[in-house]
This record gives structure tokens, sequence and C-alpha cells, in this order.
């Protein structure tokens, strides 16, 4: 009886030493997967941030450059296809299009300096401003979470127990070719 008992001590000592790990490295790639998904929500807010400011430059400026109605559904459609997005992929295609759609509001403003002296819109435009390096910065902040997460998905043996359970590498924030290029607004 007590060969029978310290065999279990044993059995249930060698469980333990296997199953202590197990268990803290697949919590570890739950924190770790969460911390992806909480850093992509952040840079949606501030997506929607900057969605939610451009209907109210666009108002503000569309009065003035009724001409300009291209840029205007640019971004317009660029923004209904980042709501209308599945992926984080496609939501990042559509934010890049709205970007480039407001690089040449942008370019449009700098040639027409009445609109620079419109205090709404300089406003607006700063705040836009802002967000857009508030957008960069979570990106960054995206893009270190997802390079630490896939780090720690391929490092041995936390690689055996990520295949496992399903965790599998997420695709980091990237531009799309074209995107280093400034837009080009032509008036004529």
């Amino acid at each position: 009886m007590k060969k029978l008992l310290i065999g279990i001590g044993i059995a249930v000592a060698l469980l333990l030493v296997i199953a202590l790990p197990l268990i803290n490295t697949y919590n570890s790639l739950v924190t770790r997967s969460q911390s992806v998904d909480a850093q992509w929500a952040q840079v949606e807010t501030q997506y929607q941030r900057r969605f939610d400011l451009i209907p109210n430059l666009v108002e503000s400026v569309k009065g003035i450059m009724a001409q300009e109605q291209a840029v205007f559904i640019a971004i317009a459609d660029a923004r209904t296809r980042y709501a209308g997005a599945d992926t984080a992929t496609d939501q990042a295609a559509a934010a890049n299009d709205v970007e480039s759609a407001l690089a040449r509001l942008l370019v449009v403003m700098e040639n027409y300096p009445e609109l620079r002296s419109i205090e709404t819109v300089t406003t607006l435009m700063d705040e836009l401003a802002g967000t857009e390096n508030r957008i960069a910065v979570e990106r960054g902040r995206y893009n270190t979470e997802v390079r630490d997460y896939n780090t720690a998905i391929k490092r041995f043996p936390t690689v055996l127990i990520a295949g496992m359970f399903g965790f599998d590498p997420r695709d980091y924030f990237e531009s799309f070719p074209g995107t280093d290029q400034p837009p080009v607004v032509d008036f004529s």
C-alpha cells in the first residue's frame, strides 16, 4: 500500500511538472493574443476619431470648395469601405485610402489660403493632424505587440504549445504600395 501511494505521489508530481509549465505558457499566449487585439482596438479608436472629424471638416470646407468634389467623394468612399471591412487588413487598406484623400485635401488647402484663415477649418485641421499622429503611434504600438506575440509563438518550446492550441502568427500593419509617394493634386 505504501508503494502504491509513493507511486501515485510520483505520478502526480510528474504530472504537475509537465502541466504547470504548459498552463503557464498557454496563459502567456492568451495574454499576448489579447494584447494584440486590444492594441488593434486602439488603432480602430483613432480611426473612428478620424472618421468623426472628417464630416465636420468636409462640411466646413465644402461650401468654399465646391469644385473639389472628387476629394470629398474619395474620402466618403474610403470611409464607407472602412466601415464595411471585415478584417484588419481590409480596414488598413481603407484607412490608407482615407489618408491619401486627406493628403490631397491638405494640398488643396495649401493652394487656397482663404481656407486656412477660417477658424473652424483651422481647428478641425489641427484636430485631424493630431489624430493622424495618434494613429501613427497606435499603429507602431500595434506592430510592437504583434512582434512580441509572433516572437513568443515561434520560440521553442512555446512553438509546440502554440501549434497545439491554434495560436497563429498575426499580420503587421503595413503601408500599401504607393503610400510613400505624396499625392498629386492637379487643378487643370
